[in-house]
């Protein structure tokens, strides 16, 4: 059975309920404008997932984020983290290789095949090199050779949560801007589409059948709309969106 703990420095330590998800540290809270766009955003503090069927390294680990004042929740098996539901908090997870039920391996990639990016530390005593190269190509952070050392793994634990943190504002500010991008008419994203390629007001306007002066209207409702001050951020935001509604052909 899984130790479903929080622990957070100066706080005590927090239970998790049965469920998983650590009262008072829900996931995201998001506010949307009128427009459908997330206006506000309210992260949970980040969390060290542990899985390990060892409980001996389970506690040692969730001690040692305690002591740096990260969060940190146990679970003996992958199954156990599954029904936990915490897995949309901010974090990383430290994962043994070798566990009853789904390996490690097999778990990194049953996120991966369900969407679920996360920073993943791999920590055993049973590594090897072709099992570090599987590891490492499915884009885990750092492959240990149990027993780290602290110093060793709260390096790795740092950069893990800061690639997943990067990873997740990058998301965030896709949705973003696919949301704002939804607010344009069919003739602003041809405009901005022509902007972001780097057309002159004049070959837009000769492309599209309009007037320079309309194209500038069009141009200026488009960086308003999409809350881009300079084109810089223009092109930014058009790189940031998925590939179906940058190939859209607007009629």
């Amino acid at each position: 059975m899984a130790e479903l703990i929080s622990l957070t420095v100066g706080r005590g330590a927090i239970p998790l309920s049965s469920s998983g998800a650590a009262r008072g540290s829900s996931s995201a809270e998001r506010g949307h404008d009128a427009s459908g766009a997330e206006s506000h955003i309210i992260e949970s503090a980040p969390l060290v997932i542990v899985v390990d069927d060892d409980e001996a390294v389970r506690l040692s680990i969730c001690e040692l984020m305690e002591s740096v004042g990260i969060d940190a929740a146990g679970f003996g098996s992958t199954r156990e983290l599954m029904e936990a539901d915490v897995l949309d908090r901010p974090g990383c997870m430290i994962l043994d290789v070798r566990m009853p039920g789904l390996s490690g391996l097999d778990f990194q990639s049953h996120l991966a095949n369900h969407g679920i990016v996360t920073s993943i530390i791999f920590l055993t005593g049973h590594g090897d090199i072709p099992m570090t190269v599987q590891a490492m190509k499915a884009g885990a952070v750092e492959f240990l050779t149990k027993p780290a050392r602290d110093q060793t793994l709260l390096d790795a634990v740092n950069r893990a949560i800061a690639a997943d943190l990067a990873k997740r504002g990058d998301a965030r500010a896709a949705r973003q801007n696919a949301a704002l991008f939804q607010t344009l008419t069919p003739r602003e994203r041809q405009v901005m589409r022509a902007v972001v390629q780097g057309a002159l007001n004049k070959q837009i306007a000769y492309e599209l059948g309009i007037t320079e002066v309309t194209v500038k209207l069009h141009r200026s409702s488009v960086m308003k709309k999409m809350q881009t001050p300079f084109v810089t951020h223009l092109v930014r935001a058009w790189q940031s969106l998925p590939d179906n509604l940058r190939d859209e052909i607007p009629s």
